[in-house]
């Protein structure tokens, strides 16, 4: 298994939006495990958080644009493929206005600013989402298509057409995310003229330059267009060069216009919110069809999470039976309600219980139609818990388990004798002061029976 990743220091760069021609200034910070990547609008009151979550996508109007409960975060794209290309997985990304930065049309200054933060390992498992199929989404207004396949890693292949003489039809690829900061990162965001004409009229490209942008001329520059775009641009003079691009820009490679759409796909699909082991295709990609894309991965993925049930080989020697279970939990029949502990790491526990007629509550809960009661399902997870949290101190027989919170609890199917139950409890949150705060999962019959977020401490015995 792989270990998630942060960045080992906090790190602020500053810059203009592209579009609105503010100034912003943004700060990289360390995340807790399972954090994700979240970004935080410190210019606003209450300092509101917004996830990169492809739901929160409001508008791909020249770039993808978040919004939650009114809080917009602008041109989000290039920063998220930094993050991904640097291969992290929680980030916290600080800002005093609602777009980040362009910089230069890039992702290159984000890696530069990551790699000098550093990056270092969680204690806590990455969650990867396999693709075991075929998945795609289809524009049908503009033919574009963006699809992934099975695959033994990630990779990233773009196919570009955009109609014109100037750049007619480009691809690009990235064979693997260790591949971004090299082949991918410093290729820059680009316009047409015709396009670019437009957003001016339109009091757009606020903060663009001829440092930030590609500029292709893909028609005739008219006079009055051209002292528009001197007084746009702040220059005393603009030309064309032979490789048709506004002023003295020079390609940082022959497909840079591809490799770009490629990092934006990078970037967009940063929105499912989870690491996707598959080969993505995009046909003429773009910030609608990446981002309806990550909306559609991010439900299959949730809904798969939601019915996926671990298998364990129940024959085989547990890692803990009921005497060293015994010697670890105060509990006691009748109310000792687990058998065997499976597997245990730092991070999560594995236990089960065999249910059965003899079961005292039985003899009252419905003798005629026997159900396990709910709230035993739910301490029998606990106490599974309690065997993870109890594992770090040296002397768990002096110790007792109290609850402290039960928090969105689910019962989905009954439980009844004969039922083998199955509990995993993984840590949202690292085990500190001897406090365990958990996401408790119950299995039986191949189906999840039941769930809960459980928060409990241990106290030494008076």
């Amino acid at each position: 298994m792989v270990k998630q990743k942060t960045i080992k220091t906090e790190i602020s760069l500053t810059g203009v939006g592209l579009h609105t021609g503010k100034e912003v200034t943004m700060t990289f910070k360390p995340a807790p495990v399972n954090n994700g990547f979240t970004f935080i609008r410190v210019d606003l009151e209450g300092q509101p958080i917004i996830e990169a979550d492809a739901n929160y996508v409001v508008n791909t109007q020249r770039g993808t644009n978040l919004e939650k409960l009114g809080v917009k975060i602008q041109t989000p794209e290039h920063v998220l493929a930094a993050l991904e290309g640097c291969d992290l997985d929680n980030v916290i990304i600080e800002l005093d206005a609602s777009e980040l930065p362009i910089m230069d049309g890039s992702s290159k200054y984000f890696v530069e600013a990551i790699e000098k933060a550093g990056i270092e390992e969680q204690n806590a498992n990455r969650n990867v989402y396999v693709v075991k199929e075929i998945i795609s989404f289809t524009d049908e207004t503009t033919g574009s298509e963006i699809l992934v396949m099975p695959n033994d890693h990630y990779s990233v292949t773009t196919m570009v057409d955009f109609g014109t003489k100037i750049l007619g039809t480009q691809n690009a690829t990235m064979k693997s995310i260790a591949d971004f900061k090299t082949e991918i990162s410093e290729s820059r965001t680009f316009s047409f003229l015709h396009e670019l004409e437009s957003l001016l009229d339109n009091g757009l490209i606020k903060g663009g330059d001829l440092n930030n942008a590609i500029v292709y001329v893909d028609k005739e520059i008219s006079a009055s267009t051209m002292e528009n775009l001197k007084v746009a641009f702040g220059k005393e003079s603009i030309s064309v060069t032979p490789n048709g691009i506004l002023d003295n820009l020079t390609l940082h490679y022959p497909n840079e216009a591809a490799r770009h759409k490629l990092l934006d796909v990078v970037g967009d699909l940063a929105l499912i919110g989870t690491k996707i082991q598959g080969k993505v295709i995009a046909n003429k990609p773009g910030h609608y069809v990446n981002t309806q894309f990550a909306k559609k991965m991010a439900k299959l993925i949730k809904i798969e999470q939601r019915n996926y049930v671990p298998v364990y080989d129940l024959n085989q020697e547990p890692l803990m039976d009921i005497h060293k279970i015994m010697s670890v939990l105060p509990h006691r029949p009748p109310f000792l309600l687990i058998d065997r502990i499976i597997e245990m790491t730092d991070t999560y526990v594995v236990g089960m219980k065999n249910v059965t007629m003899n079961e005292n509550f039985f003899v009252g809960h419905f003798p005629d139609a026997p159900v396990m009661p709910g709230v035993l399902i739910v301490e029998a997870m606990a106490q599974t818990g309690g065997i993870l949290v109890l594992s770090t101190v040296p002397d768990p027989e002096n110790y007792l388990t109290f609850f402290m919170k039960i928090d969105k609890v689910k019962f989905k199917h009954k439980v009844l004798p004969g039922d083998t139950l199955i509990f995993k409890c993984d840590l949202i949150t690292p085990i500190r002061r001897g406090i365990c705060h958990m996401q408790a999962n119950a299995y039986a019959n191949g189906k999840l029976v039941a769930e809960a977020e459980l928060m409990a401490q241990i106290a030494r015995k008076q």
